[in-house]
């Protein structure tokens, strides 16, 4: 476990230094900096579920994930760390036989993962207890299963650990929500002062009861507003505030997840949302493994592309 850093992680606060109105001000937490290859909150979702695994004496994480999942790259990397075998269950069979094209299964596979490609339809009935027990039938009693985003009861108590006492001195914590245990995670270990703002990264209403189902506590909310049209879904005006971000503070964000938190952020900010004065700390949650292929994405479109020279 030593490997993985688990313990006493030093995980700067670091100000951005653009001015916002009513003197509001933004710190970002840099916890896309707590490892360098299992990084961001999936190292934190990792850490309690990889030491169930060993305690239930598994030897194989299996979880799942689309062609360029930060999950699936971060579960390949813990397992490799630790020393235990890894399945990825990818959505789409388009890939299958070509993971050289893509970054993240190259990745993946370099770690040592194994890959077993579905279809989209096979993909959507990975929760019920017929496909896992497929799962079972086809690698064996030993693995040790884990969700689509690592989001599960164990991986909110790992997310709870990313707040610090020092961090109460903060109003507003901001997160970009995917599978929803980031989110709850924070909002169990917020004060009872602070509002815990979340931007989910995909359309649909569903994730407020996915968070319910982990936390009792009222002091958040999710603005929808700024997914950018769906999971994946890009603009240039985003693109372009990303690299003029990053010119400005040096802090490389991803154009999936954290990229339009900050845009929200800053959009909210022009628009009043925020009471004078507010302190913002805003969670790095990694994520910049996929920039290379969101990048050849682009190029492909012919749109513009993240130029980060410190991306990793």
């Amino acid at each position: 476990m030593n490997a993985l850093q688990f313990d006493n992680l030093q995980i700067e606060n670091q100000p951005v230094n653009i001015p916002l109105p009513d003197g509001i001000s933004l710190t970002i937490k840099r916890e896309d900096r707590n490892h360098p290859f299992v990084s961001g909150n999936k190292l934190r979702k990792l850490k309690y579920n990889i030491a169930q695994a060993q305690k239930e004496g598994k030897n194989t994480l299996l979880t799942f994930g689309g062609a360029y999942s930060n999950h699936i790259a971060a579960t390949a990397a813990a397992g490799h760390l630790v020393g235990l075998k890894t399945i990825g269950v990818i959505r789409g069979e388009e890939l299958n036989g070509k993971i050289c094209v893509n970054f993240t299964l190259n990745f993946a596979k370099k770690c040592g993962m194994d890959f077993y490609f579905v279809t989209r339809e096979a993909y959507r009935q990975k929760h019920t207890p017929e496909f896992q027990e497929s799962l079972y039938k086809r690698y064996g009693s030993d693995i040790y299963i884990a969700p689509e985003g690592g989001t599960n009861t164990l991986a909110v108590k790992g997310c709870e650990e990313i707040l610090t006492p020092e961090d109460a001195a903060f109003d507003v914590i901001c997160t970009a929500v995917g599978t929803g245990g980031t989110i709850s995670g924070l909002i169990n270990s917020s004060a009872n002062h602070q509002k815990v703002i979340g931007f989910p990264a995909l359309k649909g209403e569903f994730l407020s009861e996915v968070i319910k189902q982990y936390t009792t506590k009222t002091n958040w909310e999710l603005i929808h507003d700024y997914h950018f049209g769906g999971y994946a879904k890009v603009s240039d005006e985003l693109v372009r505030f990303l690299n003029d971000f990053n010119k400005i503070t040096r802090i490389p964000l991803d154009p999936i997840y954290v990229g339009k938190m900050i845009f929200a952020i800053f959009a909210l900010a022009k628009e009043r949302y925020f009471a004078p004065n507010t302190k913002i700390l805003a969670i790095h949650t990694g994520g910049l493994q996929g920039i290379e292929g969101f990048n050849n994405s682009q190029i492909k479109k012919q749109k513009i592309i993240l130029n980060y020279d410190d991306k990793i």
